[in-house]
């Protein structure tokens, strides 16, 4: 042992001398003989006594790829053929064994799918769970967890399972299965599962392996087939995501579910009453259970203001999100939106296994390869289902050969098995000219197997019915080769029959509208300023309290000199002595307007403006004069609304100055970029500006457009006009549940899916409806005008059976009523004049009877005519909205020059 160690003692000098070696021969050599500075060598002694030197990094420079590798291939990613990850598919092949019609524990399974998987019995367990939850494979018993709430199964011996229905049709067939050995050697187990479905676009998969990562969405059972269809077909189909969650998602970026597409899916929420939110949808990827929680940290964060959280999750999803008295629902579901998980964006991958390689593609190439592939899996069924059926028909003819010829006769005298053989193998001659295939030594001996009992019993006329059975069955086999498509057509229309029911689309498609964060946060910080040393912030608690705001808002700041800064909020901020205007920025406000008269330089003339603020730098100065040293401001208005006020101007005694006192109106002022120079006012010294009489508004009435894909309302002229509107406009809002309200058009307002009529409000304008009362089971018809705003009332009887049928805005609207037959008699249909049927008359009113009978449908008919009265519109003062500010001119050109004479 001694003379061993010493020889595997390596000296300094003899180290020095190797690492010079293998550093020289590493220049020669390349990459993969360096030998770094803290390796060791091992020495294999063998017989001739020549050691073999082995290299540390020539042990595992592949071992991670090796391992990566396996992970990929054996882990984290589905296969293309079958759409199973392994321990999924070694899942679905043990319950197959298994199967006997009844349930198995879930622990028994587990078991027995670790004579197939060489891991651990929780991961079989949890990707057990996870096959059951999707609620198509597997047919479930117990408590298998809940993904609404996000509890887990009960531990697997409480819960049972067993295959479904759909995946013994479409999982397995044994004779055209690719079969390989388990990873012991002791059993055999399929490399893929004859899948003829797109089940990896059905159940969604998600994985992450080493350096790699998937995720493939679930899709719409029913769609997928039809898709699967129309690709038989050759016809062009889309496919977007369903989830089992339900909620709303936008697809607009779905880019077939490859890498850089995003799905952004939301929540659904609704109104329950002023003060009440509930969320009957979550998003998909998550659970109640973290959607409150995102709520109470948003809450906390003073990002949403809400009174409690309720969750009455059980079967569907409700949670109940109760505000506090005063606090917008509209922009409560918007916070919600933008600062918790009821809006989440998903990330598709679309990357499968093929021929044990990566294979990244997006879902409508993963259906087209699961679609052929189905179709091949089909004619592999049908070719061994025709060669068992032409066998059949073989042997029958055989067999009715030998008994009808008595050829069994020809065997008496016989002593041998080679004399036996070849009597019968004569006897069959003369009679087989008809069969298909020849006559083979195994036939012969089958023959040789049957018994007396079954020769004395045999019908000549039952074998041929058989026969000719067989014959219609391979006829009918070989009709389904031929048209193969078809047949494939038809299998997927069968699934869709079968199991398509209760499997409709679940989550509602829809195009979202951005929601800007500073427009629905909760302001719930107060904001200072102090303007004479020119510091603003939420800190300065001393100083004069401005407004609430939150901290993602901006400000606006204006200064004595002219200078105007947007910056954002903080504790404490400098932005300039002398201040005289401060307010919370809204970037995308167009409505504002300022009023402004300032002194151009310490003794120079002074000039009028009005302009408005939208695209700016933040934290950068703009001088709002004409940029001349000493120049300061004189009046400044900030109007929300662009109102013109009349002011009075009074001039210091100056010289031969004569008119010392005069008016000036902003409504006579064109609105323009904030860099414009003014009109002129006076030559003279102003010695006071005096507030003479207060402005109303000089801009146009704002166009308001009802944009259906998003269901918000929008100043882009997106979607359908709904009119002009003033400050004190309205809008009009019916629901099918023959609810009403009044309410201001602000843009963040959200509309319930049941809205059937939205429109401008025209107070003296009647609403006309027909409905059936449920309580007095009769149809009534109604004429009422709207008496109350801001309040959501209900114009038919609140009994649970009562229903709108058909609501009119129109002045004179006209309706047919068709009855339905009886006893095969047809009555005649009624049309009415709803303004002649019935007068104008109170909400609350029940209306006159229309008919006791029952009614098979109602339609509104074309209105009759109606003048409508001319609306007188005051001439006003439009805004440019296409000014550039990076364009505008600093002169006067164009402009009026006001005559002080």
């Amino acid at each position: 042992m001694k003379d061993e160690d010493e020889d595997n003692i390596i000296t300094n000098e003899d180290e020095s001398q190797n690492e010079t070696k293998d550093s020289n021969e590493s220049n020669d050599e390349g990459f993969d003989d360096i030998i770094t500075s803290g390796g060791q060598h091992f020495y294999d002694n063998q017989e001739e006594g020549n050691d073999t030197i082995t290299k540390v990094t020539g042990m595992y420079k592949d071992w991670f790829l090796d391992y990566a590798s396996y992970v990929i291939l054996e882990r984290a990613v589905p296969a293309i053929e079958d759409g199973f990850k392994p321990v999924q598919r070694r899942i679905m092949h043990s319950l197959k064994e298994l199967d006997d019609g009844r349930y198995n524990k879930v622990a028994n399974v587990v078991g027995h799918t670790m004579q197939y998987h060489p891991h651990g019995d929780q991961s079989i367990g949890d990707a057990m769970v996870q096959i059951g939850q999707k609620e198509l494979l597997i047919d479930c018993q117990g408590n298998w967890g809940n993904i609404l709430t996000g509890d887990g199964a009960a531990a697997s011996r409480y819960i049972e399972a067993r295959l479904s229905k759909f995946a013994l049709e479409v999982l397995y067939s044994p004779k055209i299965t690719d079969w390989g050995v388990s990873y012991d050697g002791r059993r055999a187990e399929p490399n893929n599962l004859p899948v003829k479905f797109p089940l990896l676009l059905a159940q969604g998969a998600e994985g992450i392996a080493v350096g790699l990562s998937m995720k493939v969405l679930p899709h719409n059972f029913n769609e997928l087939i039809d898709c699967s269809i129309k690709i038989l077909k050759g016809k062009p189909f889309t496919l977007y995501p369903d989830f089992m969650t339900q909620g709303i998602a936008d697809i607009s970026n779905y880019n077939d579910g490859l890498r850089g597409g995003r799905v952004r899916v939301r929540a659904k929420i609704a109104q329950l009453d002023k003060n009440t939110l509930v969320i009957t949808q979550i998003p998909f990827s998550t659970n109640t259970t973290t959607l409150i929680d995102s709520i109470l940290k948003a809450n906390d964060k003073g990002k949403i203001k809400i009174k409690k959280i309720e969750d009455n999750t059980a079967a569907d999803v409700e949670i109940l999100i109760h505000l506090f008295p005063g606090v917008s629902p509209d922009k409560t579901i918007d916070a919600l939106f933008a600062f918790t998980a009821c809006e989440t964006s998903v990330a598709p991958l679309g990357c499968v296994i093929e021929d044990n390689k990566p294979l990244f593609v997006g879902v409508s190439d993963m259906l087209r390869i699961s679609t052929n592939r189905t179709v091949q899996l089909l004619k592999s069924e049908l070719e061994i289902q025709l060669s068992e059926l032409e066998e059949q028909w073989h042997f029958l003819s055989l067999e009715r050969i030998f008994i009808e010829n008595k050829i069994y006769r020809d065997i008496e005298e016989m002593t041998t098995r080679e004399t036996v053989l070849k009597a019968v193998d004569d006897g069959l001659k003369p009679h087989i000219q008809h069969l298909k295939r020849a006559v083979t030594e195994e036939d012969i001996l089958r023959l040789l197997d049957i018994r007396i009992m079954r020769i004395s019993k045999f019908d000549s006329n039952k074998a041929q019915d058989k026969i000719e059975a067989l014959e219609g069955d391979i006829e009918q086999v070989k009709h389904h080769l031929e048209h193969l498509i078809d047949f494939a057509i038809a299998y997927f229309a069968k699934l869709k029959e079968k199991y398509g029911k209760g499997r409709e689309r679940q989550t509602e498609l829809r195009i979202f509208d951005d929601i800007e964060a500073t427009k629905v946060v909760l302001r719930n910080t107060k904001l200072y300023v102090n303007k004479e040393e020119g510091f603003v912030g939420t800190s300065l608690k001393k100083d004069e309290y401005v407004t609430d705001c939150s901290d993602i808002d901006d400000v606006i700041v204006f200064l004595r000199d002219g200078k105007m800064m947007i910056t954002k909020v903080d504790a404490k901020t400098f932005v300039g002595k002398d201040i005289i205007h401060i307010a919370i920025f809204d970037k995308s406000d167009k409505r504002t307007i300022y009023n402004m008269i300032y002194r151009d330089g310490k003794s120079g003339p002074s000039y009028i403006k009005r302009f408005n603020v939208s695209g700016v730098t933040r934290d950068k100065a703009y001088d709002l004069t004409n940029e001349t040293a000493g120049s300061q401001v004189v009046y400044f208005s900030c109007n929300p609304n662009g109102e013109a006020e009349v002011i009075t101007i009074l001039l210091r005694q100056i010289g031969t100055v004569k008119k010392l006192k005069f008016d000036i109106d902003f409504a006579n002022l064109a609105i323009k970029g904030r860099s414009s120079k003014g009109n002129l006012v006076t030559k003279y010294p102003i010695k006071k500006i005096e507030l003479k009489e207060k402005g109303i508004s000089t801009l146009l009435p704002r166009k308001v457009w009802f944009d259906d894909t998003v269901q918000r309302l929008n100043v882009d002229g997106r979607g359908e006009l709904l009119g002009e509107f003033r400050p004190s406009d309205k809008i009009l809002i019916i629901s099918q549940t023959g609810k009403l309200k009044v309410i201001t058009p602000e843009l963040a307002t959200h509309f319930d899916q049941d809205m059937v009529v939205l429109e401008k409000w025209i107070p003296k304008k009647p609403i006309s409806a027909i409905y059936y009362d449920g309580e007095k089971e009769r149809y009534y018809i109604k004429r009422f005008l709207v008496e109350t705003e801001n309040k959501e009332e209900s114009f038919i009887t609140e009994h649970p059976n009562s229903q709108l049928e058909i609501v009119s805005t129109d002045y004179r609207p006209v309706a047919e009523i068709i009855f339905p037959k009886i006893k095969g008699v047809q009555k005649e249909s009624m049309t009415v004049d709803i303004e002649s049927y019935i007068a104008v008359k109170g909400f609350k009113a029940l209306g006159n009877q229309l008919t006791t009978d029952k009614l098979k449908q109602v339609n509104l008919l074309e209105p009759l005519h109606y003048e409508l009265p001319v609306e007188v519109v005051p001439e006003k003062i439009a805004m440019d909205d296409n000014l550039d500010e990076t364009a505008l001119e600093l002169d006067d050109d164009g402009q009026i020059t006001l005559s002080l004479e």
